[in-house]
């Protein structure tokens, strides 16, 4: 009886523990099903180095499923025109992220917000007109940048305030016309920077940055090409090459607006001048202030040619007058030996007792050689 009631209670006790088991096995696979990061649809993922690649897909929006473990995170060449301040959040881990070749046109100012670790930021190949001050203000650790090859016209003032560790910049291919030295004097680090093919005005503006230039590459920097678009006596020179006095008109300009501003502020002054108002009767005349127009001197910049012909000028005037001042002391020291010479002879020739007839002939021998 107990060897045959033995075999269902067996089977009942090895069904309560595979049933246990199963339980146990669901709730392990659920469990890592959840811990490990998703991976968006379409997109390349690599748990080792923890990168997304969603390049080429022709997305119009950055996936919102993105890991938050994420480091590497690549959305170029595709359609995308216009980001959310938080496309980006909770990505605290990203260290680079491209946004190549897409269709941007502008970002927000706390898109970038979240990214503390950011060190690579590539923003090539877009339509992006202008940017935020505080942009980049969140991310301290940023060493590359690259914004060529869009439609900036300017940098605002502060820009790079908060990049302390930037290394390389690009802003290849935009529409700068100047900078303002100011913003990029907190790159101390900076090591290369690129500003070619921008259609440089090399006027008082670009002044102070181009003394910003010499420095930079003084302690070391590697800087591309500066040409010059404007004027035309500097088109297609390199803004370094230009000598500074092509820039001595900027500081007359600066003591004109300065002194301009010191001055008692007064009627308008117009062409046509106004009629006088008529004296009342018993009354003396009171003097007419003056309306006429001060003409002010238009300060032009020196032309490449004229300075090069003035140095060429001064050069031969120099050459001719040592020229000159060689001939005069070699007839000089001709003159003072021939002189030396003859009295030598003189003296020689004269006889012990003094002989005024001879004294008068050797006075005439040497009024006759000098």
């Amino acid at each position: 009886m107990l060897a045959r009631g033995s075999g269902p209670e067996q089977r009942t006790r090895l069904a309560l523990q595979w049933r246990q088991i199963s339980w146990i096995t669901c709730w392990i696979t659920l469990y890592a099903v959840e811990a490990l990061p998703a991976c968006p649809f379409s997109c390349k993922c690599d748990s080792r180095s923890l990168e997304v690649d969603c390049s080429g897909l022709g997305l119009t929006m950055v996936p919102p499923d993105l890991p938050a473990a994420t480091r590497t995170l690549l959305l170029l060449n595709n359609k995308l025109s216009a980001l959310p301040s938080w496309a980006f959040a909770n990505l605290s881990s990203l260290q680079r992220l491209d946004l190549s070749n897409n269709f941007l046109d502008r970002l927000p100012r706390s898109i970038f917000g979240d990214l503390t670790n950011l060190t690579e930021l590539q923003l090539r190949n877009n339509s992006i007109r202008t940017l935020d001050r505080d942009l980049l203000q969140h991310s301290p650790l940023l060493r590359h940048l690259d914004l060529s090859i869009n439609g900036l016209a300017q940098l605002p003032p502060g820009l790079f305030d908060g990049l302390p560790a930037l290394r390389s910049l690009s802003l290849r291919s935009n529409r700068l016309q100047n900078l303002d030295r100011l913003t990029f004097e907190p790159l101390a680090s900076l090591q290369l920077l690129q500003v070619g093919d921008n259609p440089w005005e090399c006027d008082c503006n670009l002044r102070d940055f181009k003394h910003w230039m010499e420095w930079f590459s003084y302690r070391g920097g590697r800087l591309d090409q500066l040409a010059c678009t404007l004027p035309k006596e500097l088109r297609g020179k390199d803004m370094r090459v230009v000598p500074m006095e092509m820039f001595n008109y900027c500081s007359q300009l600066e003591d004109e607006n300065s002194s301009a501003g010191l001055d008692i502020p007064g009627p308008p002054c117009t062409k046509a001048s106004p009629e006088p108002a008529k004296p009342k009767p018993g009354a003396e005349p009171e003097p007419e202030p003056s309306t006429a127009c001060p003409q002010k001197q238009r300060y032009r910049p020196v032309s490449v040619r004229r300075a090069i012909g003035t140095v060429i000028i001064a050069g031969v005037v120099c050459g001719i007058v040592c020229i000159m001042m060689v001939v005069a002391a070699a007839y000089g020291c001709i003159y003072a030996s021939l002189m030396a010479k003859y009295h030598r002879e003189l003296k020689k020739r004269q006889p012990l007792m003094g002989d005024p007839e001879g004294e008068h002939e050797d006075q005439k021998q040497i009024s006759s050689v000098a």
